[in-house]
Formats: structure tokens, C-alpha cells, sequence
């Protein structure tokens, strides 16, 4: 199974042109990869939310919603499978979520669980985190889902034999990833032997350097360059 990482830029609250982005991607991956994987929040952008609950609502999407449905068209359109964080609105709730959209459905609708997404010193009952961390199955293959802070905080919860993918937005200095690296490769290794984690690219408010990664067994074994907008495809 052909896996690619897409570290590409996006723009909080510009949804068309977030989509406009997931679809180069898909251009670039068609053919070479059974599945592509997007960031942490690609959907909105991570800093979307204004903590207003009544606003939020609208930048917020449903599982139904003509936005999943067009997404779910673009991967019949390119035959390439494909997961992406967003944020997702059921009823009157609001949560950080990741989406995997196999053959034009939506296949698995994860939910983070740990709550760094939001400010919650400042947010309402509206603001939610999952709870369930079960694996789906892809192509016959156990996966599992975390996104971001999830392996911090519940590392307990993501162990598993099988293969981790790890959505996150993370906007450290290029000084900072020196050490970082190691750091998420040895957190990463607290759930499996082998993780891959994709982080975006942006320019504000904070500015994201981007960066995908494979880990092996605790180490850093294949990344792709950060300030660099493609695609790490990775065999497993």
C-alpha cells in the first residue's frame, strides 16, 4: 500500500481555496498513491474558529453537507482515496475532526479527544472532543487515527499493532524542529512501531513550516523538506 503525505499550504477560512489545494494534490498523487493525507484542520484552516459559537456554526461543516459530498466526488474524480482534518458540526456541536473518503464515501469520521484544539479557557458546551479511538479498516489493513495533541496527552489510547497516521498543526522555527523531531519520534513510538505524521504549511497568524514524517520505531527514518509545498509517499 502506497501512502503520500501532503504538506501543502492553506488559508483559515478560505475553504475554496483549501479545496483548490487538496486537488492539486490529488492531481500530483493520482496513479501513485492508494491514499493521501492532508493536516490537521486543511478543511478551515486551524486558526478558523473565533470562539463564538453562532459564527462558528456557519465555518463548521456536517458529514452531509454539499462540501463532504463535493470532496467525496473529487475522489471518484481522481481515483485516489484520501482523509483531511476539518472542523465538523453535528447539531449544535463543533469538534476537530479527520475524515477518510474511500471510492466517493465517507469510510471513517474520527474525532480528536484531546482538547488543545480550542481555547478552552474561553469556550462553551459547544466545543466537544471524541471519544472513540477505534481502528477502521483500510483495503483490508487495521489503521489507527490521532490527530495532534492526542498523542501527548492519551498516548494509552493509540496503542496498537498496526500502522498510526498522525494529522497535526504545528507551527515550531526551524531551530525548534532540530529538537522537535526527535521528540515526536519518541512520542510517536510511545503508541506503534510506525507513524506517519503530516503537517501544513501557512503564513499566519503564525507561520507553519510544514513538514511530513515517517517513524520508524521510535527514529526518523524519511521527511519531506519543510517550507516545502509536495507529497512524501511512503510504502507500507
Amino acid at each position: 500500500m502506497k501512502i503520500g503525505l501532503a504538506t501543502y499550504k492553506y488559508m483559515d477560512n478560505d475553504i475554496e481555496f483549501n479545496i483548490s489545494q487538496m486537488e492539486k494534490a490529488l492531481q500530483k498523487a493520482e496513479g501513485k498513491v492508494d491514499l493521501l493525507c492532508f493536516g490537521e484542520s486543511f478543511l478551515q484552516g486551524f486558526e478558523a474558529l473565533s470562539w463564538n459559537f453562532e459564527t462558528d456554526r456557519h465555518v463548521a461543516i456536517t458529514i452531509n453537507s454539499a462540501t463532504m459530498q463535493g470532496l467525496c466526488q473529487l475522489s471518484l474524480q481522481y481515483n485516489t482515496d484520501f482523509l483531511f482534518g476539518y472542523i465538523e458540526r453535528e447539531g449544535e456541536t463543533l469538534y476537530s475532526s479527520c475524515a477518510v473518503i474511500a471510492k466517493g464515501k465517507l469510510l471513517h469520521n474520527y474525532r480528536r479527544i484531546s482538547k488543545g484544539w480550542k481555547e478552552f479557557s474561553i469556550t462553551d458546551h459547544h466545543y466537544k472532543e471524541g471519544d472513540d479511538t477505534a481502528e477502521f479498516i483500510y483495503r483490508g489493513r487495521p489503521i489507527k487515527l490521532a490527530i495532534c495533541g492526542d498523542l501527548w496527552d492519551f498516548p494509552e489510547r493509540f496503542k496498537t499493532e498496526t500502522l498510526l497516521i498522525w494529522p497535526v498543526y504545528v507551527s515550531f522555527t526551524l531551530d525548534e524542529w532540530v529538537k522537535e523531531e526527535a521528540e515526536y519520534a519518541a512520542q510517536a513510538f510511545l503508541a506503534t512501531d510506525h507513524v506517519l505524521m503530516i503537517n501544513s504549511l501557512s503564513d499566519e497568524p503564525a507561520v507553519s513550516h510544514g513538514g511530513s514524517f515517517y517513524f520508524a520505531e521510535g527514529k526518523l527514518k524519511e521527511k519531506l523538506p519543510y517550507d516545502t509545498e509536495g507529497i512524501l509517499i511512503i510504502e507500507v
